[in-house]
C-alpha cells in the first residue's frame, strides 16, 4: 500500500463511521474530514421542538378534549344564554287535546242603545282600550226624555209631598187638624215616593249612572233626550256597529267590549282521555311559534256533542300581556300522572355532542361541557341519573349556541 493511499482509506473509513453512529461529535467530524453542520441547520430543527410550542400544542389539545369554552358574562347576555341550577321536581304525563282561544265570556259585553233613537256621537273607534264607564256614543231619544221627565216630576211631587205631611204632623200634634188628614198625607207620601223609585229605576235601566240621575234637577231641559251610551267593563272594542246619525232600536249592538287578559282555551276532549280529565286541573297550552302558557280546566261537559263524540272543555288561560290572540288554534295538555324524580332539567338544555347527551355547566371562565345519563322524560324536562348533582348552575337557555361555539372551537384545534 503507498502513501498515496492511506489518506483516502482513512476518509472513506470516516464517512462510514459517521453513518453508521451520528452522534460524533462535530470535533471528531472535523478531524476526519466530515462536514460539520452550523447554525443554520440546527435552528430549523431547534423550533420544532421548542418547549413553548410544545405547550402550546398541548394546551390547545387539552382545550378542544375537555371541553371548555371561555366566555364572559357580557358575552353571555348577548347571546342570551340563560344559566339556572338544577333540582329535582316532578315528571307529568300528560295526553293532548286539539283546542281554539276565546274570548272568555264572562269578560265580554255587548253594548246595546236600550231605548230607540238616533246616534249624535261616537266617541270611540275599533280597537280603542276603555276603562268601565267610558262614553262610547251618545243617542237622542224621546223615550229617554219621557223617562227623565217622569223621574222630575215625581220628584216635585214627592218634595211638596213631604211638606204636606210635615204640615199635617204638625197641625195632629196642636190638636188643631183632624187625625185622618194626617194619614191622608202620610199615604200620599208614601205613594208618592214609590212613583219616584220606580222612575230612578226605570232610569238606570236605561243606562245612567247613579251620578247621572242625581244632578238630573240641574241639568240644562235640552239635555233630556240625550243618553250616553257607557262602556260596562274594562276592555277593547272588539266590534263597532256605532254610525253616526243611525237610527237605532232598544235592542240594537252598537259596541263589543272584550277584556282579554283572561281567555277561554274551547277544547274537544275525545272519550277515550276523559278519565284523565278533571275540573280544576291544570292545563299545559302550547301554539304556534313556541309560545306556552299554563291554564286552568273551568268547566268539562258531561254531554258528548253528537256529531264529533268528543266532550267540550273550557281552560282559563291568562294573557296580560296580549301575546295569546283569540281564535287561534292551540293544543291543550292534560295532565294525567306525576313522578317525582331527584334531578330534572329542561329538554333544551341536553345537547347531542359526538353522539353523546351533554350540559355544559357554568364556570368561573365560562362553560363546561358534561356528559349525562338521562332516564325517564315528560314534554318539557328530563331525569338526569349520573353527570350532575342538584345545585349545578347550567345552561338552560339557547345552549344550542354553546353547542355550535364548541364545534368550531375543535374544528379550528384540528387544523
Amino acid at each position: 500500500m503507498t502513501r498515496y493511499m492511506m489518506p483516502a482509506l482513512a476518509i472513506i473509513a470516516g464517512v462510514g463511521l459517521a453513518a453508521a453512529v451520528p452522534s460524533i461529535p462535530q470535533t471528531a467530524r472535523h478531524l476526519v474530514g466530515l462536514p460539520v453542520s452550523g447554525p443554520a441547520e440546527a435552528r430549523p430543527a431547534a423550533a420544532a421542538t421548542s418547549p413553548d410550542a410544545h405547550g402550546k400544542d398541548e394546551k390547545e389539545g387539552a382545550h378542544a378534549e375537555e371541553g371548555k369554552i371561555a366566555m364572559t358574562d357580557e358575552l353571555i347576555g348577548a347571546a342570551g344564554i340563560k344559566v339556572s341550577a338544577v333540582g329535582g321536581g316532578a315528571l307529568v304525563s300528560r295526553v293532548a287535546a286539539s283546542g281554539v282561544l276565546a274570548a272568555s265570556q264572562d269578560r265580554l259585553a255587548r253594548v246595546t242603545a236600550r231605548v230607540g233613537g238616533t246616534v249624535v256621537e261616537v266617541r270611540r273607534s275599533l280597537g280603542e282600550r276603555v276603562a268601565k264607564g267610558d262614553v262610547l256614543a251618545v243617542i237622542e231619544s224621546r223615550e229617554i226624555a219621557e223617562a227623565k221627565g217622569e223621574f222630575l216630576a215625581a220628584s216635585r211631587t214627592a218634595s211638596l209631598a213631604e211638606s204636606t205631611l210635615a204640615r199635617e204632623g204638625r197641625l195632629w200634634k196642636q190638636r188643631i187638624s183632624a187625625e185622618q188628614d194626617f194619614l191622608q198625607a202620610r199615604t200620599t207620601a208614601e205613594e208618592v215616593r214609590i212613583r219616584v223609585d220606580l222612575a230612578r229605576q226605570k232610569l238606570s235601566a236605561l243606562g245612567l249612572t247613579e251620578v247621572e240621575i242625581v244632578v238630573l234637577p240641574r241639568q240644562p231641559v235640552a239635555s233630556l233626550q240625550r243618553l250616553e251610551v257607557r262602556a260596562p267593563i274594562t276592555g277593547q272594542i272588539t266590534a263597532r256597529a256605532a254610525v253616526l246619525g243611525a237610527a237605532v232600536g232598544g235592542d240594537t249592538e252598537l259596541f263589543s267590549v272584550a277584556d282579554l287578559s283572561t281567555l277561554w282555551v274551547e277544547m274537544a276532549i275525545p272519550p277515550r282521555d276523559l278519565p284523565s280529565a278533571r275540573q280544576g286541573q291544570a292545563v299545559a297550552v302550547s301554539g304556534e311559534g313556541g309560545s306556552k302558557g299554563e291554564g286552568k280546566l273551568v268547566f268539562l261537559s258531561p254531554l258528548l256533542d253528537p256529531e264529533t263524540r268528543s266532550a267540550r272543555g273550557v281552560a282559563e288561560l291568562a294573557n296580560p300581556d296580549g301575546a295569546w290572540r283569540p281564535g287561534a288554534f292551540v293544543t291543550a295538555h292534560l295532565a294525567t300522572a306525576e313522578q317525582k324524580v331527584d334531578l330534572l332539567v329542561p329538554r333544551d338544555a341536553i345537547q347531542e355532542v359526538e353522539g353523546e347527551k351533554v350540559v355544559f355547566v357554568r364556570t368561573a371562565e365560562g362553560f363546561e361541557k358534561r356528559e349525562i345519563a338521562i332516564g325517564r322524560k315528560d314534554s318539557d324536562r328530563v331525569e338526569v341519573v349520573f353527570g350532575l348533582e342538584p345545585g349545578t348552575e347550567i345552561a338552560v337557555g339557547n345552549a344550542f349556541a354553546l353547542r355550535a361555539e364548541l364545534a368550531k372551537s375543535e374544528a379550528s384545534h384540528s387544523h
